[in-house]
């Protein structure tokens, strides 16, 4: 692998904001940082690739921890599409370095019987094969969630806390479930909750009513992160704060959120702002299967879905279904919503990296994994590393 050094840029580490910078990548890491002058002084040999950005933005490489799908690919092919699931989730890797994503976790909706486990193994094997971005593991959305709470899931997908399923699934991933959307206060969750802890697995509240005792209580045993917040969970209330008001109110809790203007009002990323640590906020794009996809029909989990007023809708019942939101369209919408560029771009960057334990993703600085994301002041994608290799160049 040649070196690649990407030339006068605006290098956003993950600290600061530089510019006139370049940056040199050898052997898939971060090798240096450095001025424009120091750049004509190195004298690089013919070895080097020069990629010249001509002052656009040199960004971490955005992370995205919950995605269902892209381009009509999705992993809700692996339980109701007619090939091999894997080969769905290896285009969705193809296609995303085009919007700036060098890393994410296949989500998988809940599915039923033992349909959920095979999916599992389907999507674990595109891990390792991948032509564009990388896939850390997988996220599971469920099944042990809240029946009131379903959102677009179906009833029959969701599950009691059982060990033994979760054994199951974690066995079929090959260890490689990162994160995972639980409803704390369901009966035997503690128990859940102190296995999955164990294994490693970053813990989600999500389509959840639980009270705010409920959330304190998981937030005890290791339930640190939320899923989507403001979305499919028990509302604030000013007699029980509930699962909004306790991520509002504990710094330690860190949240998703969809910053495509639809699923959460622009206003309230006034709020987040104001009351979250800047370092406890996770864009995600929920995305689903037809997001970006040319021509219809549309479908994901298995179902027809419309897309109208920013959102997908199950076409039967004009439920919502999940976004069409590209990483880079939400990194132009938190700052639209009021957040400094650096801030949009840790939200994309070093915040998911660091809830996920992604110790070597999410900062420029030497040594790290070198996956950049290059892109204009119009927020267009100009260029995309994965571990040191050009994947994707429109420079």
């Amino acid at each position: 692998m040649n070196p690649v050094c990407l030339y006068d840029g605006t290098v956003i580490t993950g600290f600061a904001l530089m510019e006139h910078c370049s940056v040199l990548v050898e052997e898939g890491k971060i090798a240096d940082v450095f001025s424009q002058r120091r750049f004509e002084q190195k004298r690089f040999g013919p070895e080097v690739t020069i990629l010249d950005v001509g002052g656009a933005r040199v960004s971490p490489g955005f992370i995205d921890t919950h995605i269902h799908g892209f381009g009509g690919y999705g992993t809700d092919d692996a339980v109701y599409g007619q090939g091999n699931g894997a080969e769905s989730i290896l285009e969705m890797s193809r296609l995303l370095v085009k919007c700036g994503v060098t890393a994410f976790n296949p989500t998988l909706y809940p599915a039923p019987g033992k349909a959920l486990v095979k999916a599992v193994s389907q999507v674990a094997a595109a891990m390792g094969r991948e032509p564009g971005a990388a896939i850390m593991g997988l996220h599971l959305e469920g099944p042990f969630i809240s029946p009131d709470k379903l959102g677009v899931q179906r009833p029959e997908t969701v599950s009691p806390v059982d060990l033994s399923l979760m054994e199951e699934l974690w066995e079929a991933s090959g260890g490689h479930i990162v994160n995972m959307t639980v409803a704390p206060e369901i009966k035997n969750m503690r128990e859940l909750a102190l296995d999955c802890v164990k294994k490693g697995i970053v813990l989600q509240a999500g389509h959840t009513g639980a009270s705010y005792e409920n959330m304190v209580e998981g937030m005890q045993a290791g339930i640190l992160h939320t899923t989507h917040l403001f979305n499919a969970m028990s509302r604030l209330d000013h007699r029980n704060p509930n699962a909004v008001g306790a991520v509002l109110t504990h710094p330690e809790m860190s949240c998703e959120i969809i910053a495509d203007g639809a699923h959460v009002h622009p206003d309230l990323f006034k709020l987040l702002q104001r009351d979250k640590p800047i370092d406890k906020i996770v864009l995600i794009t929920d995305g689903l299967k037809p997001t970006a996809q040319e021509r219809g029909p549309f479908f994901a989990n298995g179902e027809e879905v419309v897309f109208h007023d920013g959102l997908f809708h199950r076409k039967m019942d004009d439920v919502i279904a999940g976004s069409g939101l590209t990483m880079i369209q939400g990194v132009k919408n938190m700052v639209k919503f009021g957040f400094s560029l650096e801030d949009a771009v840790k939200t994309a960057t070093s915040n998911p990296a660091q809830v996920m334990r992604y110790t070597r993703k999410g900062t420029i600085i030497p040594g790290m994994d070198a996956d950049l994301t290059v892109f204009d002041e119009d927020y267009a994608v100009r260029a995309v590393l994965v571990g040191g290799e050009v994947k994707y160049q429109n420079l």
